[in-house]
């Protein structure tokens, strides 16, 4: 079987403390399907933890301890201790991740898999709405592709993950392993392209893509992850505005509607817009530890790509022109920032509309001559609920207590849990739990079996939930960010972790000098601008926007 030669460009520190590639690069052999990892390559990737030994299946959540790690099933450090461990803990705990075996990567297990097909499953029926199709694009793309667009290769060199060697042999020119599909795509849309007629032409990719990261975290950010990407042709600058503008709406809606995350929808600074891009739009989300998360963006390519590629049409009055671009992407990303926004002590809080398990039902008996009855009364519920068209699962394992249950699918996210006992089958009733209020005021006594009232009591209560959650992280977003009118205020603020909003019109290296004495970046200058003059605080100069500043993943 041909070999692949896997050659990441590595890195050193410059002078300046700024990374760069070095020209010496790493390699890793795949052979007959088998990876073999050179000691640096192991570096590389040092920040994350070695895979952790293989754990007990089904073991039970325990009580929150101090320590954590992914691979700690059961053990969950409290959020207020170590944010990073109990989010590890929580991935490991709820069955959403593992490690690779190559370090940087993860293995996404099938409870983490359905929360994405969920995300997936939304946006996918959006794309089509506003007429763009699905297609798929090779992830092998040629170098000298990467190359064509300056500031592209300048500012993806030190992520690429290149093919040097296949069937043995050294490659005439080396093959990127997609980052991303802008040179690719454009390759393709010079060949498709002919006249204003082809356009405008809209299509969606769901693909893996590997960018070679130094500091990786599950989820946020690591060597390979999935996504989509959108990529789209268009005869006039104003239809590609048009467009970069509808798909940040797209992503602000599903954020708001559907994950219960009260993003920041917003235009990127200079300095942390797209390689190759005229300008990016963000959606910005504030984790709870208040860090902030780059939810998904669209970015209006202008005329960079075409011009690169010679990506033209000829138009109506048959002139020759170059096209007008845009892409934009959400990835995986997204299930760490549902985990980091709504997750407790107690394990994940899946908003209901994302969540691949809507309500658990947990039989209870003690006596042997009460389980036929509680089962069967339990097997009707479920009946009644998958007819509703709620996702609803029912424990009926012997193996576990009824408490390990309750525990485990808390752990799990699951919004609503039923529980149906012997007396509940006499009266014909049963008790409705809510995920997000624990304890006694999170329950519902005494709610009738009636097929009817049953399914629109846990109707209102998913909804009631997803209301929740979303009012929940807006109060907790909007009490951590503070406005600023100084740079001394500013620099308050960021230590305290929380986000800064002043006006800004300072040039890059302004921005820069607070990246570096701070840690801040400029998150976004947010749609939603306060009426009214405003100041730059940091040049005292007149400022037409205010920025979001805030320290990120």
């Amino acid at each position: 079987m041909a070999a692949l030669r896997l050659s990441p460009l590595s890195f050193l520190l410059s002078p300046s403390g700024t990374l760069r590639p070095s020209v010496r690069s790493l390699s890793a052999t795949v052979i007959g399907g088998a990876a073999r990892r050179s000691s640096s390559i192991h570096s590389l990737a040092k920040e994350s933890p070695p895979p952790p030994p293989a754990p007990a299946p089904n073991p039970p959540p325990t009580a929150p301890t101090t320590k954590g790690g992914l691979g700690q099933e059961g053990s969950v450090t409290p959020r207020s201790v170590d944010f990073n461990a109990w989010y590890l803990d929580i991935i490991a705990s709820a069955e959403l991740a593992d490690y690779g075996p190559v370090r940087g990567t993860m293995v996404i297990r099938p409870y983490g898999y359905a929360i994405w097909e969920a995300i997936q499953e939304y946006l996918n029926v959006k794309f089509k709405e506003t007429g763009h199709s699905n297609m798929y694009f090779p992830q092998f793309i040629p170098y000298s592709f990467i190359e064509k667009e300056a500031s592209h290769v300048e500012g993806f060199s030190p992520e690429l993950a290149l093919v040097t060697i296949g069937g043995g042999k050294e490659l005439e020119e080396k093959l990127v392993v997609r980052p991303t599909s802008e040179t690719i795509v454009n390759h393709m849309f010079t060949q498709w392209i002919h006249s204003y007629r082809d356009l405008p032409l809209m299509i969606n990719q769901w693909a893996n893509v590997t960018r070679w990261e130094m500091r990786t975290k599950p989820f946020v950010r690591t060597l390979e992850f999935l996504w989509q990407e959108g990529h789209t042709a268009h005869s006039t600058a104003e239809e590609a505005e048009e467009e970069a503008l509808q798909m940040i709406d797209v992503y602000t809606k599903f954020a708001y509607e559907q994950a219960a995350i009260p993003v920041i929808a917003g235009r990127k600074s200079r300095a942390e817009t797209f390689a190759g891009a005229a300008c990016t739009y963000t959606i910005e989300a504030m984790m709870g530890d208040r860090k902030a998360l780059q939810a998904g963006t669209s970015h209006n390519l202008g005329q960079n790509f075409s011009r690169a590629f010679g990506t033209q049409f000829t138009d109506e009055n048959g002139q020759r022109q170059h096209v007008w671009q845009t892409s934009w992407a959400v990835s995986t990303r997204f299930v760490g920032g549902i985990i980091m926004t709504h997750g407790d002590d107690a394990g994940l809080m899946l908003p209901p509309r994302l969540a691949p398990v809507q309500v658990v039902i947990v039989p209870i008996w003690k006596k042997a001559d009460e389980q036929a009855g509680v089962l069967n009364a339990a097997v009707s519920l479920v009946e009644v609920l998958k007819i509703a068209g709620i996702k609803v699962k029912l424990d009926d394992s012997e193996q576990r207590t009824p408490g390990w249950k309750f525990n485990f699918w808390e752990m799990k996210g699951v919004p609503v849990r039923i529980e149906v006992g012997p007396r509940d089958v006499a009266n014909g009733t049963v008790v409705v739990s809510r995920r997000d209020i624990p304890g006694k005021p999170g329950k519902d006594f005494g709610i009738s079996m009636e097929p009817s009232v049953l399914e629109a009591h846990v109707k209102s209560r998913l909804e009631d939930i997803q209301a929740s959650l979303l009012q929940r992280a807006t109060l907790f977003r909007d009490s951590n960010i503070v406005d600023v009118s100084s740079y001394e205020e500013l620099k308050t603020v960021i230590s305290q972790g929380k986000w800064a909003r002043g006006p800004w019109s300072a040039i890059d290296a302004e921005e820069l000098k607070v990246k570096e004495e701070t840690g801040a970046t400029i998150r976004c200058f947010p749609f939603e601008q306060p009426e009214g003059q405003k100041t730059c605080f940091m040049t005292g100069n007149p400022a037409d926007e205010v920025a979001i500043f805030a320290k990120s993943y």
